[in-house]
């Protein structure tokens, strides 16, 4: 007889145990700009805080407000006990804020994107980026809709997919994308997306989970960033970006959002959001609609680190934005580049299959807004170590690519 707990070991959990190094699930004490790992200081270049707000003082002191008053946790979900005055409170910001007629709070920003299950079910078709982040993968395939995977970012391909489905009325049909890529770092092509949407009789979700609050004049995410504030059905995205808290949210039309709280699976039965999350949250929007010179500084750090690393001769593909992808291509060879930099004294995510395609491994670098000079400086050099140390197995340099635009 099978046994459950028997199968093979997944290809990161094998890559894990054969490697010298640790790279997954490492202990660390978070300084800010700078993290403690095995006794030493090194720099963080490896977290999502890009705006550097979730050791802001006035953000804990809001946690900390929160814990006070209300709680560690709700203990029950948000349909029953687990509503409180600042989840909508929080909710209604959002709304205003990224220019939706209501919003929806969740525990988690997976959770968030999971509730989109309750919007589809075996009639309707959905279209997603092959790039799409997992919990988008995992919210098709609970709703039972089919799944047409696009190429990324290729809106000819796309084109023919949604072609195929025949003329309208035909199936439901839904097109799922990440607005701000998080390990290429590129952005939907979100002018074309809604095109083909009008077009093909398609609602058009996009995830903002690493672009609201970093990315627009008033940081509000890729619709305002291309101007079609507005023009997408539905954005979800999570708090634990660019808000330095944890949480999700989901904003679009009223009646849509109505229909998710009271159907949505991973809404109905989860605990709510913890109070001094929310509380943290709240805090982070006001910085976040008050200090414009974060994004400044963290798109600074970002261009100057795309430029450095590509004379060195490392392959960034085409972010534009402070997700910055190394592509290093094999696997094992990424887990030795990751512990030659950490020992070099920078903290970086070795990204391998599944959360990239196979031989795609890339080492991920996030500046921060609360990173220094010197801080972005020590990270190009512990590179330039590592083409030095590692130079003959390492992907032949292209030498400095043609100079790109990079979104601020």
């Amino acid at each position: 007889m099978a046994d459950v707990f028997g199968k093979e070991r997944s290809a990161l959990h094998r890559l894990a145990a054969q490697s010298e190094s640790r790279p997954y699930y490492r202990p660390l004490s978070p300084r800010g700009a700078e993290a403690g790992i095995d006794g030493r200081t090194v720099v963080m270049a490896g977290c999502n805080d890009y705006l550097g707000l979730s050791a802001d003082p006035r953000v804990t002191e809001a946690a900390a407000r929160a814990l006070r008053r209300y709680g560690v946790s709700c203990s029950g979900s948000r349909v029953l006990n687990g509503t409180l005055a600042i989840h909508e409170e929080l909710e209604g910001r959002l709304a205003a804020f990224v220019g939706g007629e209501a919003a929806l709070v969740t525990t988690t920003g997976f959770q968030a994107n999971l509730a989109l299950a309750a919007l589809l079910d075996g009639r309707d078709a959905v279209f997603a980026d092959m790039s799409n982040h997992a919990s988008l993968v995992d919210a098709v395939r609970l709703g039972g809709a089919a799944h047409h995977r696009y190429r990324h970012r290729d809106l000819g391909h796309l084109d023919r997919l949604l072609a195929s489905c025949g003329p309208a009325p035909g199936p439901g049909r839904l097109i799922v994308t990440d607005g701000m890529f998080s390990m290429e770092g590129d952005l939907c092509p979100l002018p074309g997306l809604v095109e083909l949407a009008r077009r093909h009789g398609a609602r058009l979700v996009v995830d903002g989970a690493h672009d609201i609050g970093l990315l627009g004049a008033g940081g509000r995410g890729v619709s305002e960033y291309f101007g079609l504030t507005g023009e997408v059905d539905l954005v979800t995205g999570t708090l634990s970006k660019c808000f330095g808290s944890v949480g999700g949210m989901l904003i679009g039309p009223a009646s849509v959002v109505e229909h998710l709280r009271h159907s949505a699976r991973s809404v109905l039965f989860s605990a709510a959001m913890p109070p001094p999350s929310a509380a943290a949250a709240l805090a982070s929007l006001g910085i976040i609609e008050s200090e414009p010179e974060r994004r400044a500084r963290v798109f600074a750090h970002a261009r100057r680190l795309l430029a450095g690393l590509r004379s060195l001769g490392w392959d960034t593909g085409d972010s534009t934005t402070p997700v910055v992808p190394v592509y290093v291509g094999d696997s094992r060879l990424c887990l030795r580049v990751w512990q030659e930099l950490l020992e070099a004294g920078v903290f970086t995510n070795a990204v391998v299959a599944p959360a990239v395609a196979r031989n795609r491994a890339l080492i991920r670098v996030t500046p921060q807004a609360i990173h220094t000079d010197d801080h972005v400086t020590l990270v190009l050099e512990a590179f330039a170590r590592v083409r030095r140390v590692l130079g003959p197995v390492l992907p032949a340099p292209g030498g400095p690519r043609r100079p790109e635009a990079v979104v601020t």
